[in-house]
């Protein structure tokens, strides 16, 4: 039997216990990463945090589960910030969710008129930089980061991509 479609959407705020949820157990029961929801206060104010200017934050949702996120922070300047980039693993591959959320980002991202987006990463998420690269990401040194940028404690391997007109 097919697996359940996966639909992509704005993040409303019923979202939130899920989306840390589905989060938390990347980080921590996955990579065993040691960080809380507490230590990511941008987790219990994403409209705040993200859905503000340029910015956005949406979610995969199959079955009416949601199994992954993405963030998208305007931080000034015609730039963003890809952050909380998190899929559940049964909704992993090349037709899972990474890939729509990452379309939708790059649309919202381009409409927008931003010219470049930034993220951070961890060394221990090896796939991600796969996919990242794969998807036109050039990996940077970190002082090459705007000062704008909102770095995370844990991230240490940093990525730029151009967008058009950028």
């Amino acid at each position: 039997m097919a697996a359940a479609p996966i639909t992509i959407r704005s993040f409303e705020a019923g979202d939130v216990g899920p989306v840390v949820r589905l989060i938390l157990g990347v980080q921590r029961d996955e990579y065993g990463i040691d960080i809380t929801a507490q230590d990511q206060p941008d987790l219990m104010a994403i409209p705040d945090f993200y859905q503000t200017g340029a910015g956005g934050f949406w979610v995969a949702v199959r079955a009416g589960a949601i199994v992954g996120v993405i963030g998208l922070k305007d931080i000034g300047g015609r730039m963003g910030a890809l952050r909380k980039m998190f899929v559940d693993p049964s909704a992993r591959g090349p037709a899972g969710a990474g890939g729509r959320l990452l379309d939708v980002l790059l649309a919202h991202a381009a409409a927008m008129g931003l010219s470049a987006l930034y993220l951070g990463t961890t060394d221990k998420f090896l796939a991600a930089h796969r996919f990242y690269e794969k998807n036109g990401f050039d990996e940077i040194a970190a002082d090459l980061l705007p000062a704008s940028f909102p770095r995370m404690a844990v991230d240490t391997r940093f990525y730029r991509r151009a967008l058009a007109g950028g």
